[in-house]
């Protein structure tokens, strides 16, 4: 499943996941809903969008966003994915025994 932003609800994103079996729960912007129903029955109806499901999304950035705040992991300051793993790790302990 790919959860995205209106940005990513492009025929061409859609049709590429929709290839390769993954489920796209992407809102659709307004213009490309009002475009559907001007086309009336060869607009085709909207694809289906999972509200549930697309609640997960926030708590993700969310997460990465406070990943982030650690300038190590936002700039990528480590060569090695090791060393960048095991920062990724500590910044996590962290947030988390912040809670």
């Amino acid at each position: 499943m790919v959860l995205a932003d209106k940005a990513y609800s492009s025929r061409a994103i859609r049709g590429h996941l929709r290839r390769r079996g993954i489920r796209a729960v992407i809102p659709q912007p307004a213009d490309q809903a009002a475009n559907r129903k001007r086309l009336g029955r060869l607009g085709g109806r909207p694809p289906a969008f999972d509200r549930e499901a697309y609640k997960q999304r926030n708590t993700v950035e969310r997460c990465i966003n406070r990943l982030k705040q650690w300038r190590g992991l936002a700039t990528r300051y480590d060569k090695t994915a090791t060393i960048y793993l095991a920062g990724l790790h500590i910044a996590a302990i962290f947030i988390w025994s912040a809670r």
